[in-house]
């Protein structure tokens, strides 16, 4: 898909010719200085940051003053507020037209106190809602395990009193270039989307090269109408075509057989509004992840993608296919980040708890002499006397712990890459390799697993060892648990994005296989965001 650009509308004609009165406020008579402040401090105490910093500020105006600079940032404001809804953000919640009403009727010094506040409370909203999102993660989705970088109220207006207002507000939101990509996208769709969209769905089943007719005609026209196939009047489902396709089903997850049967109709005839709703969720998932910082060299899985990578400086520099938790409520894979610092060669299998009493209780209740791979042990280390049976334990009651000793059936394989965290989420190696052909890959109990963890081990080790390979396969060799610490310890972002951009141009998308962004989406539409065109 080619990206074109669009230009980001500014503030409105209408508005802009009321600016002039509205922003050239006289300074506070010496007289009613205390009315004004007074006002100030009345209207903030409902807001206890907002509070401390008039307060340590001496009640000195950010926007209503007289002079020059309040001047500036009351344009920056209406400026910046203009373009809230090309940034997905709900535009009734900082409307200029608002900020320029209460500029016209503040009559009293006691109005423009409660202006000043309002118009920062304005501001607060808009900061953190364009640089750390509208939403709070975990309470939309439980498995969302990531707080948004909330920036103090106090550390916000200190740097709009002191820095220039176009520079702040330019850097409120984030600078990834995916955030721009997505901006950009999301743009180009709408308008899309304002002349016709895609155009009528493609009816009807399987279509392959060979084929011709109308609806051969309504494929072709789809994909040209999104950019993946140049204008043609043929109704010959040619190689072109095929091509076309094969496009089409990589940027989708797809099989990629250049022929169109049911899951790719399904997602080529997906309206234009589901994709622009996909892209205005990864701009907030976006938002959530706002920091400078994510690490030069850091480890990411796209659970919706079923692939890990290594990034370095921006490019990805290793990739492999990954296998996610099953998409059932106790073994979805959750979202968070961490820091990789060590990997376990030949690691043994401490089956937990949950799967201990849910899963394989019930299988030594039946059989005592089942799971003979596993060794159960008591608290203090003795193996349980199998001879005497389990039928006597139930789930509150089953006093041992099992363990798989290293080996190649191990359910962990023979290696495992940990990032200690609270909920036991890691990386591993499978003897299950067969599922890695399968196009969707939620299989496991929440941790991932990779189709190629001896390189992926290689391309961690190559930073500190000279012949990571022949450093790693002596290890593996000794068939002994061995730890291995990383020396310089590796960022993991565990994400979720149905909707992500190529550097080279359009957009790739994924199923919500969660059902995650459905609920985020939800929210988005409840706190004001225009999705469909149309704001809740």
């Amino acid at each position: 898909m080619f990206l074109r650009t669009t230009r980001i509308v500014p503030l409105r004609h209408a508005a802009a010719l009321c600016v002039a009165a509205c922003l050239a406020l006289p300074a506070a008579a010496t007289a009613q200085v205390t009315a004004f402040k007074q006002a100030i401090a009345e209207t903030a105490s409902r807001d206890g940051e907002l509070a401390e910093f008039y307060r340590s500020a001496e009640y000195a105006p950010l926007w209503v003053g007289g002079d020059e600079a309040s001047r500036a940032r009351r344009e920056a404001l209406l400026g910046a507020v203009s373009t809230a809804a090309a940034h997905g953000l709900p535009s009734r919640d900082y409307s200029p037209d608002r900020v320029l009403r209460l500029l016209r009727e503040a009559e009293s010094e006691r109005d423009r106190g409660r202006v000043e506040v309002e118009m920062s409370r304005m501001f607060l909203k808009y900061a953190r809602d364009l640089q750390s999102g509208i939403l709070a993660p975990n309470r939309v989705v439980s498995h969302i395990k990531r707080e948004a970088p909330r920036r103090e109220a106090d550390e916000l207006l200190r740097k709009l009193a002191d820095e220039r207002p176009n520079a702040l507000f330019r850097s409120l939101a984030p600078t990834s270039p995916e955030y721009r990509r997505l901006v950009r996208e999301r743009l180009t769709l709408e308008e899309q989307r304002r002349m016709g969209g895609w155009g009528p769905r493609v009816p009807g089943g399987r279509l392959e090269q060979g084929d011709s007719g109308e609806r051969v005609v309504a494929l072709r026209n789809r994909l040209i109408a999104m950019d993946y196939l140049r204008r043609s009047p043929t109704a010959q489902y040619d190689a072109r075509m095929a091509e076309a396709v094969q496009a089409f089903q990589r940027d989708h997850g797809l099989k990629v057989d250049g022929i169109a049967g049911e899951s790719t109709l399904a997602e080529i005839n997906r309206p234009i509004d589901d994709r622009i709703g996909q892209i205005l969720v990864a701009m907030e998932r976006e938002r959530w992840l706002n920091s400078p910082d994510r690490g030069k060299r850091h480890v990411l899985v796209n659970l919706t993608d079923f692939k890990a990578r290594i990034v370095d400086g921006g490019e990805v520099t290793f990739e492999t296919k990954s296998i996610i938790g099953k998409d059932v409520p106790d073994r979805e894979t959750p979202e968070f980040s961490d820091t990789m610092d060590h990997m376990v060669v030949n690691p043994s299998w401490y089956v937990p708890r949950s799967i201990v009493v849910n899963e394989y209780l019930p299988q030594l209740r039946r059989n005592p002499y089942a799971l003979s791979h596993m060794k159960i042990v008591d608290r203090n280390g003795r193996s349980a006397n199998r001879n005497r049976g389990f039928a006597q334990y139930n789930k509150s009651n089953f006093p041992f712990s099992m363990r798989q000793p290293p080996g190649p059936k191990n359910a962990l394989g023979q290696v495992k890459f940990m990032f200690p965290n609270r909920y036991n989420i890691y990386l591993h190696d499978t003897p299950a390799q067969s599922l890695f052909t399968r196009d969707r890959r939620a299989f496991s109990h929440g941790c991932i697993r990779l189709d190629d963890p001896y390189e992926f081990a290689y391309a961690l080790l190559e930073r500190q060892e000279s012949d990571p390979q022949g450093y790693f396969q002596n290890i593996l060799n000794t068939r002994s648990e061995r730890r291995v610490n990383l020396d310089q310890p590796v960022p993991v972002h565990l994400i979720y994005r149905t909707a992500f951009s190529k550097t080279t141009g359009g957009m790739e998308y994924r199923n919500d296989i969660y059902g995650r962004d459905a609920k985020i989406l939800a929210a988005l539409r409840s706190a004001g965001v225009a999705v469909d065109g149309k704001a809740s």
